[in-house]
């Protein structure tokens, strides 16, 4: 199938880049520039894989979001909360209707290039803070993307039963170079180590029993997963029998 890949330059969506050059034919890497204090520091991730795989990459603006949206994520926010991914403070750091409005755009781009699908890296534990990341709403933004193009565009997610480790395993396997992805949210120099998203790779590494290649401004303890979490109950398979 040909489809459009949305690439933030994460770990996560680098991952399904990879995994999607595998396995389909990849019209278009997409990246969208929304004004968050780390875009900077994915989006050359994000070029320098398609570039490595040799599919085209395109980065979209968003000036619109940084300017008229509230988040902690944007240049125009607050201050970015250290933490663990789940904790409720780490809500300051959601765009509000973020992915409907790049799955949007990205569907009249696939649309428009002859594409038939959709991929994103959506995994099962974005759920927990993001609203835009959850089974219903993806569900139904997926029915909107197929009834409202003539190609009927699908919405793919490879990921959507795999936690972080797992993907972080999946990428492992895809011959993905883990250093050359971008996680922390602070847009620093290097990874602060502390934010949300620094804990959640963290993590994610030492319980896919992988070597962490990234360099952190902090590696103190990680903090304990907020208790009644909507993942505190989720155990996490042996990568190894992915």
């Amino acid at each position: 199938m040909k489809v459009v890949v949305l690439c933030s330059g994460g770990m996560d969506s680098v991952t399904a880049l990879h995994w999607a050059c595998r396995r389909e034919e990849v019209a278009a890497v997409l990246s969208f520039d929304y004004g968050a204090k780390h875009n900077h520091c994915e989006i050359p991730f994000a070029a320098e894989h398609a570039r490595l795989l040799g599919r085209p990459h395109q980065v979209i603006k968003l000036d619109f979001v940084n300017r008229f949206f509230a988040s902690a994520l944007l240049q125009s926010g607050g201050e970015i909360p250290d933490g663990h991914y789940e904790a409720a403070t780490m809500k300051q750091t959601v765009v509000p209707f973020r992915n409907a409005i790049m799955l949007s755009i990205a569907t009249g781009v696939a649309e428009s290039s002859g594409a038939k699908g959709l991929v994103i890296a959506a995994h099962s534990g974005d759920h927990a803070i993001y609203p835009d990341c959850r089974e219903a709403f993806m569900h139904a933004m997926g029915e909107a993307m197929r009834q409202g193009t003539y190609a009927g565009v699908e919405l793919l997610r490879p990921f959507i039963a795999l936690n972080k480790a797992q993907v972080a395993a999946e990428g492992a396997r895809l011959g993905v170079d883990f250093a050359r992805t971008w996680s922390c949210y602070k847009g620093g120099e290097i990874h602060c180590g502390r934010c949300g998203t620094c804990v959640e790779r963290r993590e994610a590494f030492q319980v896919a029993g992988l070597p962490d290649p990234t360099v952190y401004a902090s590696t103190g303890p990680l903090p304990p997963r907020p208790r009644g979490g909507p993942n505190s109950k989720f155990q996490i398979p042996n990568p190894k029998e992915l």
